[in-house]
C-alpha cells in the first residue's frame, strides 16, 4: 500500500495523452509562448491551463472559448514544461511548452482523443510514453479482475502466478519506458518519466546515469532537479551499497540489530498489520522461510505499526517466526525513513556481507532467487 498517491499514477491513466516534447534549447524564455486553439462543438464557456510542477498541476490560466471555438493563451515559462488544457476535471489534453507558438484543435466532447498538436517539438516523445501507460493501464486492469475473481473464488494457488505476472507486467512495460528515455537525454519529458514513472530503487543506476545525461542537457529542469535530490536520499540504499543498520525494539521490548544477523542471507521485510497485500503475502513468505532457514536464510521484519496490540496479534496470527523490530511510529518509523520507504510492503534481499543485493522481491521472483542462492 502507497503511503501517498503520486502524480505518476494520475498521468499512468487515460488522462495521460496526446502532446509534446522538448529539446535543451528554451525557445520561450525571452518572448514567452502563445497558445491557440480551436474547437469543434464549443461555442462559449472557459478553457484552463495548468502546469505539471513535481508531482501536480498548478493553475496558470482561464481563457474564454469565443462563439467560433477558438481560445489563446500566452505567458512566459523560464524553462520548457508540460502543461495540461482542459475544460474539466475529465476532459483534458497535454502538451509540452517548448517553443513561442503553439496550435491545438480538438473536438470539445473529448480533448484527448481527438486533439492534433502543431508547433511543440515533442509530441511523438510524449505520445510513446502515454501508448505505455495506457498499455500498462488496460493489461494491469485485466489483471487486477483476474486477481479479484480469484480471490473472491478463494483461489489461493493463483494469487501467486498473477502476482508475478503483474511483476512481469511492469519489468516489460518499465523496458520499453527505459528505451524511449534513453532515445531523448535532453528532454523534458525523458526527465519527468525517469522521475515518477521508473522506480529508482530497482532502476537506480539508470535512473542516475540519466540525471547525469540531465545536468548536462537540461540541468535548470525541475525534473532533473527533482530527480537529483530523489536520487541522492536513496543512493545510500540502492543495490550494491552496504545495508544501513537497524535497531529497534523487539515484541518483548529487548532490541535486535539488522547487523547480528550477518553471516547469513537476510531478506528486510518492511511491513504492517493493517497492509492488506503485505498479509496476502506473508504465507507465501512463511513457505519460504520453513523451507530455506536451515540453510542459512533469516528474515529480519520491519513493522510500520502503530498499534503494539495489532503488531502482535498480526504475527501470531500469520505464524511469522523469525526476528520482528519496530518504533510504533507508523510511516515516521526511523527505519522507514532511513531506508525511504515509500510503499508496503518492501523487501531488500541481503547478503552475507549485509550487502544489498536485490530488492522487492515477492511470490515466485524471491522463491527463484532464494533457490539459486541456498541449493
Amino acid at each position: 500500500m502507497k503511503k501517498n498517491f503520486v502524480l505518476a499514477c494520475f498521468l499512468a491513466t487515460a488522462a495521460f495523452s496526446g502532446c509534446n516534447k522538448i529539446g535543451s534549447k528554451n525557445e520561450t524564455k525571452e518572448d514567452g509562448f502563445t497558445i491557440k486553439g480551436k474547437l469543434q462543438n464549443q461555442a462559449s464557456g472557459n478553457i484552463y491551463l495548468s502546469e505539471l510542477g513535481e508531482q501536480q498541476f498548478v493553475y496558470r490560466d482561464t481563457a474564454e472559448v469565443k462563439s467560433d471555438g477558438s481560445f489563446e493563451f500566452t505567458g512566459k515559462a523560464d524553462d520548457p514544461g508540460i502543461y495540461r488544457i482542459s475544460l474539466n476535471d475529465q476532459n483534458m489534453v497535454l502538451l509540452v511548452v517548448d517553443t513561442q507558438r503553439i496550435e491545438v484543435t480538438a473536438d470539445a466532447k473529448d480533448l484527448r482523443k481527438t486533439s492534433t498538436i502543431k508547433g511543440s517539438k515533442e509530441t511523438d516523445n510524449l505520445k510513446a510514453v502515454e501508448s505505455v501507460l495506457n498499455g500498462m493501464q488496460e493489461d494491469g486492469a485485466k489483471l487486477e479482475k483476474r486477481f479479484v475473481a480469484a480471490q473472491n473464488a478463494r483461489q489461493e494457488d493463483s494469487l501467486p502466478v498473477l502476482q508475478q505476472k503483474f511483476m512481469d507486467l511492469q519489468k516489460a512495460n518499465s523496458k520499453k519506458l527505459k528505451a524511449i528515455i534513453r532515445s531523448k537525454p535532453n528532454s523534458v519529458v525523458s526527465a519527468f518519466a525517469t522521475l515518477s514513472l521508473i522506480n529508482p530503487d530497482e532502476e537506480f543506476a539508470f535512473a542516475d546515469s540519466m540525471a547525469t545525461a540531465y545536468n548536462k542537457t537540461i540541468p535548470d529542469s525541475k525534473f532533473t532537479k527533482a530527480l537529483t535530490s530523489k536520487l541522492s536520499t536513496l543512493r545510500n540504499v540502492a543495490v550494491g551499497q552496504p545495508a544501513p543498520d537497524i535497531n529497534l525494539p523487539t515484541p518483548d521490548g529487548k532490541s535486535v540489530s539488522l547487523s547480528s544477523l550477518r553471516g547469513k542471507y537476510v531478506l528486510v521485510d518492511f511491513w504492517a498489520s493493517w497492509c492488506g497485500p503485505c498479509r496476502q503475502e506473508n504465507p507465501n513468505v512463511v513457505r519460504m522461510y520453513n523451507q530455506y532457514k536451515d540453510k542459512g536464510f533469516e528474515i529480519f521484519g520491519v513493522s510500520l505499526d502503530e498499534s503494539r496490540e495489532k503488531w502482535l496479534k498480526a504475527i501470531d496470527a500469520d505464524k511469522l517466526t523469525w526476528p520482528h523490530v519496530s518504533d510504533l511510529k507508523g510511516w515516521e518509523s526511523s527505519a522507514a525513513k532511513l531506508y525511504n520507504i515509500q510503499a508496503i510492503p518492501q523487501t531488500l534481499l541481503l547478503d552475507k556481507e549485509g550487502k544489498i543485493i536485490a530488492k522487492n522481491l515477492r511470490g515466485p521472483s524471491l522463491e527463484e532467487k532464494l533457490a539459486s542462492l541456498l541449493k
